[in-house]
């Protein structure tokens, strides 16, 4: 994993397949697990699983404010437009265990994607997603790609070949 670190700023594609080590590698980042040898500890690293498991009782507005209470950089204004750009209006007092999993896992990334960590680690971002939010993602990635501090490290089984990416790691 020595070619992923130092980590650059911009877009980094982490791909392999089932069980290949990526969203250990994403826990890792975002300080979930311990790192392994050679592997850095980032302080403002952000993971989240998108479909958000332990948080059934929650409602969308309780998770991002979480994550929030622990994002000091996180942008208000970027989380409104990306809970309007994912249609998450309606579903903002709605319980997680009320919500599809598509819908969950926009409820996450719209919390991660505002969050302001310096290395957003973001696992499978497309999965379960229409069509339209995958083009809100995609979208916002591509305005981040040449952020001169942040880092976002996209994990998938292939790198989405619309973005550009800094740096492809295959893992298998």
């Amino acid at each position: 994993m020595t070619d992923l670190f130092p980590l650059s700023p911009g877009l980094l594609a982490v791909t392999g397949g089932e069980r290949s080590g990526k969203t250990a590698l994403l826990r890792r980042l975002g300080g979930d697990l311990p790192p392994l040898p050679g592997e850095a500890a980032h302080p403002d690293a952000q993971w989240l699983d998108l479909s958000l498991p332990a948080q059934d009782p929650q409602t969308a507005q309780q998770v991002w404010a979480a994550l929030q209470a622990r994002s000091p950089r996180w942008n208000a204004a970027l989380h409104q437009e990306l809970v309007d750009a994912l249609d998450l209006r309606d579903h903002q007092e709605k319980k997680l265990f009320m919500l599809s999993t598509g819908s969950r896992r926009k409820v996450a990334l719209a919390g991660l994607l505002a969050c302001g960590a310096s290395v957003t680690c973001l696992d499978q971002p497309y999965a379960a997603l229409d069509l339209a939010s995958i083009k809100v993602v995609r979208g916002f990635l591509q305005d981040m790609a040449g952020h001169a501090t942040r880092t976002w490290v996209v994990a998938d089984y292939e790198a989405d070949p619309q973005l550009p990416w800094r740096q492809v790691i295959a893992l298998d």
